[in-house]
């Protein structure tokens, strides 16, 4: 699957999550901050981290503190450059000293997600789940065991995300890879069935990067699908918002001009 254009570190690249993404995202905890202000060094570790590491560690903590939270510290820094390798390195060393560190597996499942090794990011992100009982990361799971092609395990994932009461935004990620998921299997009725029921072509007064992923993903199985009119018009919806978006403008392009309006007299021959 080949990259789409992406416009900011950590957006959502429709259609396959991340990989490619992204679907993908940077932990809500406070891994995603250092990520979105820059790279931290050693001694910027944030507190809630250097917490988390020490309760993981147990007893061993007083001879671990300063390699584990400068190896902290420099894997949050990789993975904010978008050094995935880099970081998943670094990370893994963290791994192995403290494997019950919540953060530190989010952080190694995700870079491993964004080079796109399925497997090792599924086994890091299901840690992260089982310590933490967080949801948030689902979507990426869920595009892990698409990509292994388990669409069973996809929607089981999706089932379990929903009932976990998360953000709207993770909400909707997850219907985004489910919807792929089903298009995949051939089901494209039953993809764009499950985006239009759950409100994804609304038209909203001031649309987030939440609406403008659906309404790209949206537009692109209703392309598939031969409702060539209605992908038209959302991509042009995505467009008027950020005309840099994924690869609307080649999506538009690739579409051509929609056909002019008649009046009902015109046509009529009057």
């Amino acid at each position: 699957m080949q990259r789409r254009k992406r416009t900011r570190s950590d957006e959502f690249v429709p259609e396959r999550f991340e990989r490619v993404d992204d679907r993908q995202r940077t932990p809500k905890r406070s891994p995603r901050p250092a990520a979105t202000r820059g790279p931290a060094e050693p001694d910027e570790l944030p507190a809630d981290i250097a917490d988390e590491l020490a309760t993981a560690a147990g007893p061993d903590w007083n001879h671990l503190r300063e390699r584990v939270s400068e190896r902290m510290a420099a894997g949050i820094g990789a993975f904010g450059r978008e050094r995935y390798r880099d970081a998943a390195r670094i990370l893994r060393s963290v791994v192995e000293v403290v494997p019950n560190a919540p953060s530190a597996r989010e952080l190694l499942g995700l870079s491993q997600y964004h080079q796109g090794y399925w497997k090792a990011a599924l086994g890091n992100l299901e840690s992260f789940a089982l310590l933490t009982g967080s949801v948030d990361q689902h979507p990426v799971r869920m595009d892990c065991q698409r990509a292994l092609g388990r669409p069973a395990k996809v929607e089981a994932l999706f089932d379990e995300l929903r009932k976990g009461s998360p953000e709207p935004e993770v909400l909707s990620e997850g219907r985004l890879v489910l919807a792929g998921t089903r298009a995949d299997s051939g089901d494209l009725d039953g993809a764009v069935r499950l985006l239009v029921d759950a409100g994804a072509g609304r038209l909203v007064r001031n649309p987030s990067e939440r609406h403008q992923r659906q309404w790209y993903v949206l537009g692109d199985l209703m392309e598939r699908s031969g409702d060539l009119a209605r992908a038209r018009e959302l991509f042009e919806r995505v467009a008027s918002v950020d005309p840099d978006a994924y690869d609307v403008e080649a999506r538009l392009d690739a579409l051509g001009t929609a056909p002019r309006r008649t009046s009902k007299s015109h046509r009529s021959g009057r």
